[in-house]
Formats: C-alpha cells, sequence, structure tokens
C-alpha cells in the first residue's frame, strides 16, 4: 500500500473506531434511560427482546455500524484490487458507504440520540472521509477515461 494508501486506511480505521465507541455509548445511554421490565402479578419480569423504547436508537445504531464500518472494509479490499476495475469498483463502494454514515449520523442528530456537539465533530469526520474518497474517486476515472 502507497503512503498516501496508508493515510487513507488509517481515517478509515479512526472512523471506524469512533462509529463502534459510539454505538456502544448510544445503546448504554438508552438501556439506561428506562428499566428493561414490565411488572407481571407484582413481580419483575426482564424482557428479552429488545424493548420498544430502544427499537429506533438500535436500528439507527445498526445501519451507522454498518456502513461506518464498511467504509475501511472496502478500502482495504481496494487496495488489494485484482484490476483497476474493481479497485474503482471498490473505492466507489466506500464513498457510498461514508455518504451512506452521514445519512444515519443526521437521523441520530434530528431525532436527539447526539447532542450538536457530538454531532459536529463525527460529522466532520466522516464528511472528511467522504472528500477524500470522491477526490480518489475522480482520479480513478480520469486515469481509466484516459485509457
Amino acid at each position: 500500500m502507497s503512503e498516501i494508501g496508508d493515510k487513507i486506511q488509517a481515517k478509515c480505521l479512526a472512523f471506524g473506531d469512533r462509529v463502534i465507541k459510539l454505538n456502544d455509548y448510544l445503546l448504554k445511554q438508552a438501556a439506561n434511560a428506562k428499566p428493561g421490565y414490565t411488572i407481571v402479578k407484582g413481580k419483575r419480569v426482564y424482557e428479552k427482546t429488545i424493548p420498544v423504547y430502544l427499537q429506533s436508537v438500535a436500528n439507527l445504531c445498526n445501519q451507522l455500524l454498518r456502513s461506518g464500518t464498511s467504509i475501511g472494509a472496502n478500502n482495504a479490499e481496494a487496495t488489494n484490487a485484482i484490476s483497476k476495475t474493481d479497485y474503482r469498483s471498490k473505492s466507489f463502494i466506500a464513498l457510498k458507504e461514508a455518504r451512506e454514515s452521514l445519512y444515519w449520523i443526521e437521523l441520530l442528530h434530528r431525532n436527539d440520540y447526539i447532542d450538536d456537539k457530538q454531532y459536529q465533530s463525527i460529522y466532520a469526520d466522516c464528511e472528511e472521509l467522504v472528500k477524500i474518497l470522491v477526490t480518489r474517486c475522480k482520479k480513478i476515472n480520469e486515469e481509466l477515461d484516459a485509457k
């Protein structure tokens, strides 16, 4: 991998780490917000499924976890591509996953699961990845179009 490729992969990994930590944090916050049990015949019965009040945040977190960690996985695949066309394909998939991550981050913020400070920080990190990947994808297209 090139020095630039190493730096891009390091950014992808750092973003993936942030997404994993945010996921864990949000699920812990949600789980602590309300008790996970119901009262049946005067006794506490703990729920074995995700309670309704956790389903939204759990689903949003899962979507962000999948797309946010997929950026680095697809970038790693791109660096080991078997052809320029494969390299382009994996690079564009990494870009699509980064843009999808922006969407999930926005939804988490709009629904008050993350505050303004958390939102601005992780959104900025993801936007930086998008810009890097857009630049790389444009360069790949130019190279392939020139042939």
